[in-house]
């Protein structure tokens, strides 16, 4: 028999235990009231300075961020933050595909996409090194690596099951990838406006740099389309490599396995990992957008429209993300992992930099 429920307590756990889309419904106004503040204060910015100098994409996150670190969102509202901080946000990506034809795909030009691939390869080799240096776990040291080179989160989600990662393990990459992630969106824009880049070079930037396809969004939009196009489409090239890394990966442990354990153990086929995890839906959605697009099956009167949905989303999405940032966690997960976190991104940065500065790019 269920313990009877106390009038304090009803509320919060009739609505966590609503099934379907009715529980979605306290995060989702959590998240929209963030939302609307971060508009407010942009369209308040335009009144008193004629321009708005921090994107409302931002100021969702760092609203969502300030009212976290002072309020744990309770039970009934985590369901809709999770939905928008990720299902909202991937939508976003995929109506994205829509501003993008396979014209401005020719134009990145081959130079580019194989130098985003040996950036990915030099980011994993470099952060694992700095890992091991710092006498990080092996499989800690391949998590972050992958993390900061490929796709952040994501990555380290479809690593682990394929190196035998310990939840701790996980739980301490995510933790320092969800923070910095958030850090590289809000900082990215003032490295780039303190360089001389154009919006091509910036959306390569942080392309090559932010951990999370949705994220690119964020960090581009306030800059414009151009540079969000490009960004996304550098993105997607990253995030492409998460198939052949999890493939090399399964390859090196087995033979690992071989060398540590004898024919036994080798016997033993390493873990399978789910197909989403290689190439995730919203990628797939992207792409066919994107076709769609170049083959004219969109009206152009439609793209304005999906532009202003795709923008929407973003911004409720990045109060979620906001909601969902715990910088506490950072605390937790000790100086070592913060160190080599840190070192691996700005070694990325750094890589990006050589590249955008080597394509001598418009």
């Amino acid at each position: 028999m269920e313990p009877a429920v106390g009038p304090e307590q009803s509320a919060d756990m009739i609505l966590a235990r609503r099934p379907g889309a009715l529980s979605l419904i306290p995060g989702l106004l959590a998240c929209a009231a963030v939302a609307v503040a971060a508009v407010a204060v942009q369209a308040l910015e335009l009144r008193l300075f004629g321009r708005g100098w921090i994107d409302a994409i931002v100021l969702a996150i760092l609203i969502g961020a300030a009212i976290r670190s002072v309020w744990t969102p309770p039970a009934a509202v985590r369901p809709g933050v999770e939905f928008s901080a990720r299902t909202l946000l991937e939508i976003a990506v995929v109506l994205l595909g829509a501003s993008v034809s396979a014209a401005t795909v020719m134009a990145i030009g081959p130079g580019l996409l194989l130098g985003t691939a040996l950036v990915v390869t030099l980011a994993i080799v470099v952060s694992y090194g700095l890992g091991r240096l710092l006498r990080l776990p092996r499989r800690m040291a391949v998590l972050i690596a992958c993390g900061n080179a490929i796709c952040g989160n994501s990555a380290i989600a479809a690593v682990a099951p394929v190196i035998d990662a310990d939840a701790e393990d996980v739980s301490a990459a995510i933790a320092f990838t969800a923070v910095l992630g958030v850090v590289v969106v809000l900082t990215l824009p003032v490295l780039g406006a303190a360089l001389p880049m154009s919006d091509v070079r910036y959306g390569v930037l942080a392309g090559l740099t932010v951990y999370a396809v949705p994220q690119v969004l964020a960090a581009t939009l306030p800059v414009g389309a151009v540079a969000a196009q490009a960004g996304t489409l550098i993105k997607l090239v990253r995030v492409l490599m998460l198939g052949p890394v999890c493939l090399a990966l399964a390859v090196i442990v087995a033979l690992r396995r071989r060398v540590d354990a004898g024919s036994e153990a080798a016997d033993a086929p390493p873990r399978r990992v789910p197909l989403g995890h290689l190439l995730p839906w919203f990628i797939v959605g992207f792409l066919l957008m994107m076709g769609a697009r170049s083959l004219g099956l969109i009206p152009a009167a439609a793209l304005p429209a999906l532009g202003w949905l795709t923008t929407a989303l973003t911004v409720l999405a990045m109060a979620a993300l906001g909601l969902s940032t715990d910088a506490r966690a950072v605390a937790r997960s000790g100086p070592r992992i913060a160190a080599v976190v840190t070192l691996s991104l700005l070694a990325l940065i750094g890589l990006a930099l050589g590249l955008i500065g080597l394509l001598a790019l418009v």
